[in-house]
């Protein structure tokens, strides 16, 4: 699960985002061998226990024209790309306001099943925001174990994505140790590792957080690695060769 953001750049978004796919593509599909001896394929999330694991190229929609959100969804998807990623931020968690449920609503029309919608959770108070996401038709939901949890309880709110029927995922910012997810792994659907500061478009990949991915990877070897921030053709390979699919 590779993200791109691309909208430091001055370039029209939606260009750079249909014209850097294809060799996103092309470089998964070399790199799928890391992980699978399959092709590469148009799938949902795979629990842990999958035998094999997919190399899964999910564009970031922050990304997008915004006034052409559909358009951009639908070209991503006709380009090859497995999931659609969706920023949901508050402007508390992180500083920035981004996607709500009434736009997750209207993307999920112009994008009916099986197009998977991942959202990752820049919240608060995450809590708040399953069942509205579930109603606009969110497909997985990965929520920051640095925030507001229920009762401080992660298991509550892995548990409460569960009930609402959509995957679940935990992320982690770039100085919250990588041992901090190891008690929840076994009840995820996919562990993200922040490769940027999260809430702002255009930074630098930080390569120092590939040792968090490779410890990750040779813990738990047919667990989701999804990796976000800064991905491009050029840090692809630094990302899949420490583990992230």
């Amino acid at each position: 699960m590779l993200l791109r953001r691309l909208s430091s750049f001055s370039t029209p978004y939606w260009w750079l985002l249909s014209s850097s796919l294809p060799s996103l593509l092309s470089k998964a599909n070399r790199l799928d061998s890391l992980f699978s001896p399959n092709k590469r394929s148009f799938v949902a999330m795979t629990n842990n226990d999958n035998k094999d694991l997919k190399c899964i190229i999910c564009p970031s929609l922050l990304s997008c024209d915004l006034a052409n959100l559909a358009t951009d969804a639908k070209q991503m998807l006709d380009l090859g790309a497995d999931w659609l990623h969706m920023d949901i931020m508050d402007g508390h968690f992180v500083p920035n306001l981004s996607f709500g449920p009434p736009v997750i609503a209207s993307l999920r029309q112009a994008v009916p099943e099986p197009a998977f919608i991942d959202c990752h959770l820049m919240v608060s108070e995450p809590a708040k925001w399953v069942e509205p996401l579930k109603q606009a038709g969110a497909s997985s939901l990965t929520f920051h174990l640095e925030s507001d949890l229920p009762d401080q309880d992660a298991h509550k709110m892995i548990q409460m994505i569960r009930d609402a029927g959509m995957r679940v995922g935990m992320v982690i910012k770039p100085g919250t140790p990588v041992e901090s997810v190891f008690p929840y792994v076994d009840q995820l659907d996919l562990v993200l590792i922040m490769t940027v500061e999260p809430g702002f478009s255009g930074q630098k990949f930080m390569a120092e957080m590939m040792p968090k991915v490779k410890e990750l990877r040779e813990k738990y070897p047919k667990l989701n690695i999804q990796v976000d921030g800064g991905l491009s053709p050029e840090t692809i390979d630094a990302a899949a060769t420490a583990g992230a699919n």
